[in-house]
């Protein structure tokens, strides 16, 4: 755990300090809680399950012609960092609760685990728009989705702002890497092993989109 306190610091400020230079223009490192980081990714991490999407991302690889890392990536980024600072907020406004977005987001996934299991494209893609499919439903709700937004909400009420952000960050590049190597990952699977696993993980999306449905429609 990094730490500092206030009369900590005064002993380490000194006329023209290194340490009191450091602070004032990177005051977030100071901030910084290692174990909180760590805490907050592998929760996210496990949440996100971005491995586990690897099936879905190769089936819009294939759907599309390629992914467009960068544009998921940061569409992510916004959702994620934006739910962070003005999540619930947002849902006031619109006169909405958690419950119903996380509704919301169980029914896409169900149409995305249907089109994965049947082999079947229920989400039609405008042909003039290319890399919507890295919009919707990769960047929502596969990456940030209801049970990403949520558990940032959470998160939030738990560990400090700074914290949490850096978990996202860190999240965030990892997601990249997986998107920008699907060419590789959809060599190693192979076309065989890619319909295998792309039925396998559509019935665990599905089974996570009921789970989510009956979490928040028929609360136990």
């Amino acid at each position: 755990m990094l730490s500092f306190s206030t009369n900590r610091f005064v002993q380490l400020q000194k006329p023209g300090g290194s340490v009191a230079i450091l602070y004032y223009l990177c005051p977030t490192f100071f901030r910084m809680n290692f174990k909180e980081v760590f805490s907050v990714s592998l929760i996210l991490f496990s949440v996100i399950d971005i491995i586990g999407s690897v099936p879905f991302i190769i089936l819009i690889k294939k759907r599309e012609g390629r992914i467009y890392a960068e544009k998921a990536t940061l569409i992510s980024a916004v959702l994620m960092v934006g739910f962070l600072y003005l999540g619930q907020s947002i849902l006031n406004l619109f006169g909405l609760d958690v419950a119903s977005f996380a509704v919301a987001g169980a029914i896409v996934i169900f149409i995305v685990a249907m089109e994965m299991i049947l082999g079947i494209t229920l989400i039609k893609d405008d042909p003039d728009a290319k890399g919507t499919g890295s919009v919707v439903p990769l960047a929502f709700p596969l990456i940030a989705g209801a049970g990403t937004l949520t558990t940032i909400l959470s998160l939030r009420a738990v560990y400090e702002e700074t914290n949490v952000l850096i978990g996202i960050l860190v999240n965030l590049i990892f997601v990249y890497l997986v998107l920008r190597s699907s060419s590789w990952l959809e060599r190693v699977i192979g076309k065989s092993g890619f319909a295998v696993l792309r039925r396998v993980f559509g019935v665990i999306l599905l089974a996570i989109a009921v789970k989510i449905f009956k979490g928040n429609v028929l609360p136990i």
